[in-house]
């Protein structure tokens, strides 16, 4: 079995990224699946950090004999599909958080899931989806022992602080997608495809706020959590994942009520252009009624008809006609019809 992915952005053939020991906030030797309990019951000061990526289910049984997990947690983690939620089963947390990113050449938005187990001396990731969403996290907590040493409860604010802060520039791409309708909106010719672009820009955030909004319970719940699994010093910390889950809601809400101003708009835009183009139709209908109405009369053939055999007939009812249309043509351009 591996101990490390060589390749952060490969998915292991195995489901194993990286398992690790920590003491003292540093790393001191990487472990094999079925040496972690050994490794806990022979050095007390330390604790186990286990990152899975897809893994099967024997992984996952596997992991699951080592720390007594309970079976729903374990069927959760297996099946993912889950909302960001926070749960405890005996001794550990059970934690689900969704990452997001943008993916593929039309940037359409990725989502994943995270799994976390939180035990007394032991951490399990379990993720679901891209793996590009996690490349650094580790490197950037072993960067830090003097926090690392914190334990577990402070794996978990580094996975929830490092989740959250992805979807920062996501929720930045958006707000730029947003200006950009905006000016489709009111400077360019307004067409179906700018409606459909509000729509699938709407239809990403609500994607966005489902992800983001669960995560104010779960941080609210993991500050004043009163467990031994989180320290009283690592509490402290999630009260700056909570601000920042705020901020994305808020972010997130302040976007869909100016996509809907902006849908509102464009409709009425489109609106007020097919009045425009049912007002030219009309103007011209009218115009084109007079020579129509007064060919129409002298094309009746009755024998007896006024002018009907006047010389000068012919040409006055065409200098009428035109008359009348010239008449009605200027009528409605002053009117601004036409």
């Amino acid at each position: 079995m591996n101990l490390t992915n060589p390749d952060p952005g490969l998915p292991p053939t195995d489901g194993v990224i990286d398992c690790a020991a920590y003491e003292a906030g540093r790393r001191v030797s990487s472990l094999r699946l079925d040496e972690l309990a050994v490794y806990l019951a022979s050095h007390p000061d330390g604790f186990v950090w286990a990152g899975l990526y897809e893994p099967s289910d024997d992984v996952l049984r596997a992991v699951q004999r080592q720390f007594h997990l309970h079976d729903l947690a374990i069927e959760d983690a297996y099946r993912a599909h889950q909302r960001p939620k926070l749960e405890q089963y005996e001794h550990t947390l059970f934690a689900v958080l969704r990452t997001v990113q943008f993916a593929g050449q039309d940037e359409h938005l990725d989502f994943g899931e995270t799994h976390v187990f939180i035990g007394d001396r032991f951490v399990v990731s379990v993720r679901h989806g891209s793996l590009r969403s996690h490349v650094g996290l580790r490197a950037r907590s072993e960067s830090t022992p003097h926090l690392l040493a914190k334990g577990p409860g402070y794996v978990l604010y580094a996975l929830m602080d490092f989740i959250v802060d992805q979807y920062f520039p996501v929720i930045d791409s958006m707000s730029e997608r947003l200006g950009d309708l905006e000016e489709a909106i009111f400077e360019q010719q307004v067409t179906r495809n700018t409606t459909g672009a509000i729509y699938h820009l709407k239809r990403d955030l609500l994607a966005v706020r489902r992800a983001v909004s669960p995560l104010i319970d779960v941080c609210n719940r993991l500050v004043r959590f009163d467990s031994p699994l989180l320290p009283e010093d690592t509490r402290v910390y999630f009260r700056d994942v909570y601000d920042h889950v705020v901020r994305l809601n808020e972010m997130v809400d302040t976007q869909r009520e100016l996509l809907t101003t902006a849908l509102e708009a464009n409709l009425s835009l489109i609106s007020i252009a097919q009045n425009e183009h049912m007002k030219r139709l009309a103007a011209w209908a009218a115009i084109i009624a007079i020579p129509t109405m007064v060919a129409g009369i002298y094309g009746m053939n009755f024998s007896h008809m006024p002018e009907l055999r006047w010389a000068y007939g012919y040409p006055l009812s065409l200098g009428l006609m035109v008359i009348a249309c010239l008449g009605l043509f200027f009528g409605f351009r002053r009117a601004g019809w036409l």
